[in-house]
């Protein structure tokens, strides 16, 4: 029961029905103040989305310890007792990358690291800091400083330098635009990219002009992960219809097959959070051997759960033989894994080229 304030006027605000109790009769809505607090408007978000009664642990539990057991229930009929497929899409999902983007994977910076803790230590300047060059290393072997082993040696890591400098994000053989522009428009037929090449490259070019290579991977990751939400619910379509192409049309709609990948997805981004906890809980005893197993062990039976979870949920759902069952869901997951792979370098190469 509802312990908001009821309003004193009785006509109702959606309606205007007169209202005799706490529910107007004819369209159902309560009669309450429409003031709220901004803590009642937080928790009512959380509240509308789960219930937070029996049917939404009734729902978690379904859907992470019953392959497919879910969808038969919504799809007989049951729908009151359960949380709605797309409700508990977007709730996961939310909770999810919410919680992810709440514990960034920051890279460990080495040299601000070594520098405060080794204030007192001699520092060892890089071979480009010293300007070496190849003429006085053979100088220096001339005069039996050095062997000609360690000349060798020497000038095969300032050659492997040199080229990393050079190339430290892929440039396709270009430098720069000017280099790319001057071959498009000097340069023979069969040198020159086509329109939508030179498109490619120049935004490509033009993103490692204008950011180092820290700055291109941060805005990378930040990109992707702000946007892979969006593609992971784009793609469902997808997976739903691919279903659809290996089943019987005339006993399952595509709308069957599309509850049945909410849940799957769902339970997908579930797994990830618990891992995801479980790695950041792990994580607080240190990085001792043990440790290090117990989070491996972790990880990699949440990994053949996600992948197992799909072949019994598969049988059960649609009731085929285990073989047929068998192979129709390693197909489908092929497919689906192709799919996804094409979709993830097209996806990062988009994301790379909108770098601003």
């Amino acid at each position: 029961m509802s312990k908001e304030k009821i309003r004193k006027d009785k006509t109702c605000l959606n309606c205007q029905h007169l209202v005799e109790h706490r529910y107007c009769s004819n369209c159902g809505q309560e009669n309450t103040e429409i003031t709220k607090s901004f803590h009642h408007l937080f928790f009512h978000f959380f509240e509308d989305l789960t219930h937070y009664d029996s049917s939404f642990w009734k729902t978690i539990f379904y859907l992470f310890l019953k392959p497919a057991a879910l969808t038969k229930e919504y799809l007989s009929g049951k729908r009151l007792s359960f949380l709605a497929p797309i409700r508990l899409y977007i709730f996961i999902s939310f909770i999810t990358f919410f919680f992810i983007s709440l514990f960034p994977n920051k890279p460990i910076e080495v040299d601000k690291f070594y520098n405060e803790t080794s204030k007192n230590k001699i520092g060892i300047p890089s071979l480009d800091s010293l300007h070496i060059e190849e003429k006085s290393i053979d100088g220096l072997t001339k005069v039996g400083i050095l062997s000609q082993q360690n000349n060798d040696t020497i000038k095969k890591i300032l050659n492997q330098t040199a080229q990393a400098d050079k190339k430290e994000v892929a440039d396709f053989g270009y430098n720069s635009i000017s280099e790319l522009d001057s071959i498009q428009k000097h340069s023979s037929e069969e040198k020159k990219v086509s329109s939508t090449e030179y498109w490619f490259l120049k935004k490509w070019l033009t993103v490692k002009k204008e950011n180092t290579n820290e700055q291109i991977m941060e805005k990378f990751v930040l990109s992707f992960n702000k946007n892979l939400p969006k593609v992971l619910f784009m793609y469902m379509p997808v997976f739903a219809f691919i279903l659809w192409l290996f089943h019987n049309k005339k006993k399952w709609f595509y709308f069957d097959h599309s509850i049945f990948t909410l849940h799957y997805f769902s339970f997908i981004l579930l797994l990830i959070l618990i891992l995801f906890f479980m790695d950041k809980l792990i994580s607080l005893f240190g990085k001792t051997p043990l440790v290090n197993w117990i989070n491996f062990s972790v990880k990699s039976a949440g990994i053949f759960w996600m992948i197992y979870y799909y072949f019994p949920a598969h049988r059960r759902l649609y009731g085929q033989p285990i073989m047929k069952s068998f192979f129709k869901s390693s197909a489908i997951i092929i497919i689906n894994l192709f799919i996804i792979t094409l979709l993830t370098i097209f996806f990062a190469l988009f994301t790379y080229i909108n770098i601003h």
